[in-house]
């Protein structure tokens, strides 16, 4: 059977389901075309906290519960490694020994954001795709000669920034010759639900998210805050429902006030969405996503579509979701709603909620057509040459 390796940050984000299931896309996919896939994990010691939020031993840690419970969940508990960077020792899953047997007999290295740094396992697989999901970030820093490491020993690079390399997006290319994906969605672990009523725009989201602003060629390029706060007054203006299961630092307390007095409901994203199958439910008892994008995916036209939203898709949930370019790869007149503007984000809110049944219809149609991880990772293979091991499985 065909080996791939997949490694990426899982335990590194403990309680971000969105995350683990925008892994989960791809190890699931890939398993569901019949290859044999495991997932390998790097963690350093400063990053291990026990649940007070203190660092602790791999062992004791919350990140390897939560990872274990993840690779448990979908049947990975034998497929799967959490390696210390620190003390190989305190690894834990399967034995670096028998990962390196896999990496050696691999077609394929499939790494997110160059998470696996380790030489030898990196070296082995036959074919190493770099897959960039926060595009513009990627890109720029490397224009800066940062992330040299992570980027440096692959042979393919795919990014999810659709517009990335034509004439319209500020990104730079450098000597990448960048190719294009799609965040899959195994449709079976995402069935479309009744949605009855409309009830609620939510989405789970992290304020100001991992990486600061950016400077480049004497432009700043911001975060997901900064678009945030250019839409807080929709809730109250378009006099609809919203609510957002947010990660907030203490520190930025002015921003969740002003929040919740334009109209905001705010829930913790780790009561409500913290495993992957409550990240589920929250997705699919909601009425429909809407949702900003960082700065930077804006203000570059990169293209980016949210993994998150696709799973809103998947799930018969309508996305209203800002506009970064994607009207040209993807319908956007029902099911996938747009805006760039306070007055078109109002109008697509109004749309979806009286034309609710169309839009629920016509969101899972777009996640079939383009989403659907036979297609995306098939798609791929082509790209790097590498065939499918058998028909696809139910």
């Amino acid at each position: 059977m065909s080996a791939v390796l997949i490694s990426g940050a899982l335990a590194n984000k403990p309680f971000n389901a969105g995350n683990a299931w925008s892994r989960l896309g791809w190890i699931l996919g890939f398993r569901r075309l019949g290859f044999d896939v495991m997932f390998v994990e790097q963690l350093g010691r400063e990053s291990c906290i026990d649940a007070t939020g203190k660092t602790c031993r791999l062992a004791d840690s919350v990140n390897a519960k939560y990872f274990h419970e993840v690779m448990a969940e979908f049947g990975f508990s034998k497929n799967s490694a959490l390696l210390c960077i620190d003390d190989i020792k305190q690894s834990q899953g399967v034995p670096l020994p028998q990962v390196k047997a896999f990496a050696e007999r691999s077609e394929l290295l499939f790494n997110f954001g160059g998470h696996v740094t380790n030489p030898t396992l990196k070296e082995l697989p036959r074919r190493k795709v770099y897959y960039d999901d926060d595009p513009g970030f990627t890109q720029f820093w490397y224009a800066q000669n940062t992330a040299i490491e992570q980027l440096a020993g692959h042979d393919h690079y795919f990014t999810v920034g659709q517009n990335i390399g034509s004439a319209g997006c500020e990104i730079p290319c450098g000597d990448i010759d960048w190719k294009h994906t799609r965040p899959p969605v195994v449709l079976d672990q995402w069935p479309a639900t009744a949605a009855g009523r409309f009830n609620r725009f939510t989405t789970v989201a992290s304020w100001r998210g991992a990486f600061g602003p950016v400077q480049f060629g004497g432009q700043t390029y911001g975060l997901k805050v900064h678009e945030f706060r250019r839409f807080l007054d929709l809730p109250a203006r378009s006099r609809k429902e919203f609510e957002i299961a947010l990660d907030i630092h203490p520190a930025d307390e002015k921003d969740r006030h002003a929040l919740a007095n334009y109209g905001w409901h705010l829930v913790d994203p780790r009561q409500v969405a913290g495993s992957p199958s409550d990240y589920r439910n929250y997705v699919q008892t909601s009425g429909a996503e809407f949702s900003v994008a960082q700065a930077i995916y804006v203000k570059t036209r990169s293209g980016w579509v949210s993994d998150r939203t696709v799973r809103y898709l998947s799930s018969g949930r309508p996305a209203l979701i800002q506009d970064t370019g994607l009207g040209e790869h993807f319908p956007t007149d029902k099911g996938l709603v747009i805006f760039s503007t306070m007055e078109e984000a109002m109008a697509g809110a109004a749309d979806i909620v009286d034309r609710f049944d169309e839009h629920c219809a016509a969101a899972r149609k777009i996640a079939e057509d383009h989403f659907d991880s036979d297609k995306v990772i098939s798609e791929l293979l082509v790209e790097v040459g590498l065939e499918l091991p058998q028909q696809v499985g139910g």
